[in-house]
């Protein structure tokens, strides 16, 4: 049977793990699953329609699986969604999403979240990734593994931050950050690949090389979004060892979205 201190609140219909840990004065509703090896600080509130896998920690004060602060929301029976291994630190906001959005907002795997940060509505987060205090994502907003999000970061709503990218803190999104580049500020300046979190990860020096020519295929040559992709391409053609990250980028660039950072 799981651990549920004296002061919590549990919904009979709630289902916990036999090792799940519930702490002083949370509150768990009726449609909560909490997986096996997860602990819940005190003061925390979990509602709504809301799944939570195995080995998360979820700090005090937090309200997960509150309802979007969207005005469109009827009411309608949709999710949040938390993966595996995730840290999630005092006082943050996770929303369940909308039936605009997909229904689902969805948190990955061995994600450290930090004190303070909102996650909206019909997010997706992927595995891996580090978001620093105070951290704010609009609606819809979409991160890939292994980005990095200093704190007090904005992503306007609908924006994209792509795989192994970083913004320095106190930045404002209000396009999208490939993935592989790093930079800084408000309004958002790209300053490069994110060289130093790639060789953390195992990136090889010529995988590294292709990118900065990526990146420069990108921002240094004038070239069109539609013409960077196409560049892309043909780097990728001559390179198969690369060609996997080279083709991940162009696709990004490809899809429509709210254009990306320059």
């Amino acid at each position: 049977m799981a651990e549920v201190h004296a002061t919590a609140v549990v919904d009979p219909r709630a289902r916990l793990a036999d090792d799940a840990s519930i702490g002083p004065y949370c509150i768990i509703g009726p449609d909560v699953e909490i997986g096996a090896g997860t602990s819940v600080g005190p003061h925390v509130v979990i509602e709504g329609r809301t799944t939570i896998g195995r080995a998360n920690r979820i700090f005090p004060h937090c309200s997960v699986g509150g309802p979007p602060q969207d005005k469109k929301y009827a009411g309608e029976a949709s999710r949040l969604v938390i993966g595996d291994g995730n840290t999630i630190r005092e006082c943050c906001t996770l929303n369940i999403g909308t039936s605009g959005g997909g229904g689902v907002t969805r948190i990955g795997s061995d994600n450290w979240i930090m004190a303070y940060v909102h996650v909206a509505h019909d997010c997706t987060i992927g595995d891996h990734t580090i978001i620093a205090n105070s951290v704010q994502l609009g609606g819809h907003v979409t991160i890939g593994d292994w980005a990095i999000l200093g704190g007090l970061t904005g992503v306007h709503q609908f924006g994209r931050v792509g795989e192994h990218s970083m913004a320095g803190g106190g930045s404002t999104l209000v396009q999208d950050l490939p993935p592989f580049v790093i930079g800084s500020g408000n309004p958002f300046r790209p300053a490069g690949i994110n060289v130093e979190g790639l060789r953390r990860r195992g990136f090889d020096a010529e995988v590294l090389a292709a990118l900065r020519r990526a990146y420069r295929t990108i921002y240094r040559s004038s070239l069109s979004v539609d013409e960077a992709c196409a560049a892309l391409e043909q780097q990728a053609l001559a390179d198969a060892g690369c060609a996997t990250h080279l083709r991940r980028l162009a696709a990004f660039l490809a899809e429509p979205g709210r254009g990306i950072v320059r």
